[in-house]
């Protein structure tokens, strides 16, 4: 189980997730993106880009 590499909480995965799924936080609700299944590993999730309307 992946730690909070802001608040140093637990990250508790479903066991259905996948690798690039967004998943948050439940303790100070910073966003992160699934890097691997086995072992789990998580890193900050990708900022948005305004697309200008593109």
């Amino acid at each position: 189980m992946p730690n909070c590499l802001e608040c140093d909480a637990n990250i508790v995965l479903d066991q259905k997730v996948e690798i690039g799924e967004i998943v948050d936080c439940q303790d100070c609700g910073t966003e992160y993106e699934v890097r691997s299944i086995d072992p789990q590993q998580i890193d900050y999730a990708p900022k948005e880009e305004e697309d200008w309307g593109e």
